[in-house]
């Protein structure tokens, strides 16, 4: 039998009443944009996350958008992030009109390598403000790491680089809802370690929607207004706008979609950690060590260290095995075949093949296999299965 990639319809048969009970709601108040559906579900948010203030965005993207825009990052400024993720992030810092600097991820757990910030940042000169400059010029204002595929990276040290060069830092949560981190001051969800954040509400997230919706997150009281004029055309009044935002309003539909499948994502997410430790069983069981390099745990036994949006090997011969498995009817996907300092788009920033060697490898020989909620362990057998047929004939 075939083994979809992700498959929602098994997670719908669950939370299918209580969505179209919400839904229905909507639509009997006909509150469709903003409102107390949209509110409630960023109280409920916060709750989750721990984290003070939650905005309802139109996409994780949008979420990202606004926060750079409340940070007041633009045209000649730049800011340091992974070339090893998904293209909003880089995208987001140039549709503002600043720079994306691309550094090197750890081999790892592919998150942004903080040794890598450090060794960028000493090749900048500083402004008479202590602002670090790049190579080129560009003000260096902020690091926004990602915590990709599930787990959170290595954030007390990328503070501590922030705080002794005076840059803001904002976290990349799209993929990490409900995972761990133990702080120097203690434990924390991502999202809540550093002053502001966004998360993504696409459909195959951990907790995802009926469509696109994200969420900005931060600290700080006043940010979180700017954060509701941004996302409201910059207006604090009706037709009064005390600068330019844009159109990024969380749909009420999705925030009672979203708030329906809160009390879910808990026992999801441990499903997803439950399928990891099934995969290691079988492929260590199969002796396929020598062909894999299985995802890292590096926050383990810390509560929700890894949520697994993603289960991503490194893998052997990775296009023939990805060949092998599409034709064993196994679900897959590549994250991410081309980093982005090697994107066309971002030709113009100079970055060449070599430059940032661990990224380009990981590009290579990265592949994920199957670990939604649903997945049931003879799945996960038969997809250890197929690999062990294609490396061990």
């Amino acid at each position: 039998m075939p083994v979809p990639f992700f498959d929602l319809t098994r997670q719908a048969r669950v939370t299918g009443p209580a969505v179209e009970a919400a839904v229905a709601r909507v639509f009997a108040s006909q509150q469709f944009i903003l409102g107390r559906t949209v509110s409630d579900f960023e109280d409920a948010f916060c709750r989750l996350t721990g984290c003070a203030h939650a905005v309802g965005m139109s996409s994780g993207t949008d979420a990202q958008l606004a926060i750079l825009m409340a940070l007041g990052i633009g045209p000649g400024d730049a800011v340091i992030t992974t070339p090893y993720t998904f293209f909003a992030t880089a995208g987001c810092i140039a549709r503002v009109g600043a720079t994306p600097v691309f550094v090197d991820v750890l081999p790892d757990t592919l998150h942004i390598d903080p040794a890598a910030i450090e060794a960028f940042l000493a090749t900048c000169r500083a402004d008479s403000d202590g602002t670090p400059l790049t190579p080129a010029g560009a003000r260096v204002r902020a690091i926004a790491p990602v915590h990709l595929f599930g787990s959170v990276c290595r954030m007390s040290d990328i503070l501590a680089i922030a705080a002794r060069h005076g840059l803001a830092v904002t976290e990349d949560s799209a993929q990490a809802v409900g995972a761990g981190y133990q702080t120097p001051d203690g434990y924390a969800q991502a999202g809540n370690i550093a002053p502001s954040a966004w998360f993504s509400f696409f459909p195959t997230k951990n907790l995802g929607g009926a469509g696109d919706g994200g969420m900005a997150v931060c600290k700080d009281p006043a940010f979180a207004e700017r954060l509701r004029r941004i996302r409201n055309h910059g207006m604090d009044a009706t037709y009064h706008h005390t600068e330019v935002g844009g159109n990024f309003r969380l749909d009420a539909i999705q925030a009672a979609v979203l708030e329906a499948k809160i009390p879910h994502l808990a026992s999801w997410n441990d499903a997803r950690r439950r399928n990891a430790a099934l995969y290691r069983d079988a492929f260590t069981s199969r002796g396929l060590l020598d062909f894999l390099v299985l995802p890292s745990e590096p926050h383990a036994p810390i509560p929700g260290h890894h949520t697994y949006h993603q289960y991503v090997v490194r893998a052997k011969d990775r296009d023939l095995l990805k060949a092998s498995l599409a034709a064993a009817g196994i679900g897959h996907a590549v994250y991410y075949p081309t980093p982005l300092h090697l994107q066309p788009c971002f030709a113009s920033l100079g970055y060449q093949p070599g430059d940032l060697p661990v990224s380009e490898a990981a590009s290579r020989d990265s592949l994920a296999l199957p670990i939604f909620p649903e997945l049931g362990e003879s799945e996960i057998a038969q997809v250890a299965d197929a690999i062990a047929a294609f490396y061990r004939g």
